[in-house]
């Protein structure tokens, strides 16, 4: 067995929490690897830690929300099982910690977890290359939230048409939009006005930011539908920016198209409370 421990550096409760782990991982004769958040935070890769076609069997993340979200992308495209233990603000993607890191991890071990899968992003981006029309197509961008494409650094309105697989939906002008997963219904969407959707669900959440007009409204797709966010309409001079789970993509020439689907190997989140979802969203956002 193989487990790969991600934890938050910043956070003096996480590092002691790790050291605990490390200790009781070595007595259990389980060969590890650490990984600190702040290496994951600066786009540190697999290959990177030499860690290229090595498959964990469990990964324990020690922290909050935004260290599990990089975690996730760090293993895109592998099964391995994330285990998320709160040292952070939120936590809506973690486990309370209050019985303890060790305890939490026997139970991984035994297989006594609710496996909780969810769905994943897939990005592709065509950006522009010449005055000739050429592109260059930037694929197998991850998240676990969203992607959202935003207006860029002059701060003014973009224009994008939106299409769900093949079909023209509207043309918007605003701030942008954000494609979510349920997983990121909680998030940055919510923020914008989108609804808060249950992990189970399959689809896309389409949610615009800001739309100068009043018809602008979410839209949930269906598991297999692609989005494509369509840019070529925004003037010179108005270009865009993307974020992919609040993490910023750089491109050397202006970006034209986002392609969104559901990726192929979903996220799996490991919780000891099988109500986890609702119980976390009636303490945080019901509550009076």
């Amino acid at each position: 067995m193989f487990v790969l421990v991600v934890r938050n550096n910043t956070n003096p409760k996480a590092m002691e929490s790790s050291y605990l782990l490390a200790a009781y991982l070595e007595s259990q004769a389980i060969d590890c690897s650490f990984v600190d958040s702040g290496e994951l935070f600066s786009g540190v890769t697999r290959e990177d830690r030499g860690l290229e076609g090595v498959r964990a069997d469990l990964a324990v993340v020690l922290g909050g929300d935004g260290t599990i979200l990089r975690c996730a992308r760090f293993l895109a495209g592998q099964s391995t099982p994330i285990l998320g233990v709160n040292f952070g603000n939120l936590g809506f993607l973690a486990n309370a910690g209050e019985n303890g890191v060790l305890d939490l991890v026997a139970h991984a071990f035994a297989g006594e977890l609710i496996e909780d899968k969810r769905t994943n992003l897939d990005i592709a981006v065509e950006c522009e290359e010449d005055a000739a029309g050429g592109t260059t197509v930037h694929e197998g961008f991850f998240a676990l939230n969203e992607v959202a494409v935003t207006r860029g650094a002059t701060g003014r309105t973009i224009v994008y048409s939106l299409d769900v697989s093949d079909v023209h939906m509207s043309d918007v002008s605003g701030d942008g939009v954000i494609v979510a997963t349920a997983t990121g219904s909680t998030a940055y969407a919510l923020a914008a006005g989108g609804p808060i959707v249950n992990p189970s669900y399959g689809g896309l959440i389409i949610q615009p930011l800001a739309p100068h007009t009043l018809t602008a409204r979410a839209v949930l797709t269906a598991p297999n539908d692609v989005v494509c966010v369509d840019l070529s309409k925004t003037r010179d001079g108005r270009e865009a920016t993307l974020f992919t789970d609040g993490d910023a993509l750089a491109f050397d020439s202006p970006v034209k198209r986002v392609f969104v689907r559901r990726g192929e190997c979903p996220t799996t989140l490991l919780y000891a409370d099988r109500n986890h979802f609702y119980g976390y969203a009636a303490s945080t956002f019901f509550k009076s």
